[in-house]
C-alpha cells in the first residue's frame, strides 16, 4: 500500500510539472506570437483588484489609484493609443465607464500606476462626467462586477481627436482606425 501511495504521489507531482511546462511554452508562445497584448504589473488577467484602485469618494474603501498598463507588440504602422475601463455590471446592467484615455503617444508603451497620463494625451469622460480615472465602486453585497480594460493601437495621431470624448463617441471616432486592440478583465466588489 506504502509503495502504491508513493507512486500515486510522484505521478501526480510529475502531472503538475509537466502541466506547469506545458504552461510556460503556452506562454512563451503567445508572447512570441507578435499580437498585441495589454497587461497589468499589478494584476493578472481575471483577477481581483486591489482596494487602492476603487474609488475614494462615497464610502468606496478606496485611494482612486489608477491601474498601471502596459503592452507589447503594437503595429509598425501605430500612431497613437486609447485605453478604457467599462463595467458592464454596473447600472444594472447598463454599464458605467471608468477611465478613457487616448491621444497616448504611440512611443508611449506603459501607464503607471496613479501617475499622470502621458504628455500630449486626451482624457476622456467617465461616469462622473469629468475626465480622469474613476475607480470601481460596486454597490455593497453586489457579486463581484467585470472590469473590461481595453487598449487599442491606432493609426490616428495622438492630437487627431477632439478633447473631452466619451466612450461612445470615442469609440465612433476610432472606427476604421483600430490596428489591433487587446483586453483584459478584473474584478472587483464590496
Amino acid at each position: 500500500m506504502k509503495n502504491d501511495q508513493s507512486s500515486t504521489c510522484r505521478a501526480k507531482r510529475l502531472l503538475r510539472v509537466a502541466a506547469l511546462s506545458v504552461g510556460c511554452l503556452l506562454t512563451v508562445t503567445a508572447r512570441a506570437d507578435g499580437r498585441f497584448t495589454l497587461s497589468s504589473p499589478s494584476v493578472a488577467d481575471n483577477a481581483t483588484l486591489d482596494s487602492r484602485h476603487a474609488a475614494s469618494a462615497q464610502d468606496c474603501g478606496g485611494k482612486n489609484v489608477s491601474l498601471p498598463l502596459a503592452w507589447s507588440n503594437a503595429p509598425t504602422d501605430t500612431k497613437s493609443f486609447a485605453v478604457t475601463i467599462y463595467d458592464p455590471d454596473g447600472a444594472r446592467g447598463l454599464g458605467i465607464v471608468h477611465w478613457i484615455l487616448y491621444g497616448i503617444p504611440a512611443a508611449t508603451t506603459a501607464l503607471g500606476e496613479g501617475g499622470p497620463p502621458p504628455a500630449g494625451s486626451i482624457g476622456g469622460i467617465n461616469r462622473t462626467g469629468k475626465d480622469g480615472y474613476y475607480g470601481p465602486c460596486p454597490p455593497h453585497g453586489d457579486a463581484p462586477h467585470h472590469y473590461v480594460v481595453q487598449a487599442y493601437a491606432l493609426d490616428l495621431a495622438d492630437n487627431a481627436l477632439p478633447a473631452a470624448l466619451d466612450r461612445d463617441a470615442l469609440i465612433a471616432a476610432m472606427k476604421g482606425h483600430v490596428l489591433a486592440s487587446s483586453s483584459m478583465v478584473v474584478r472587483y466588489a464590496r
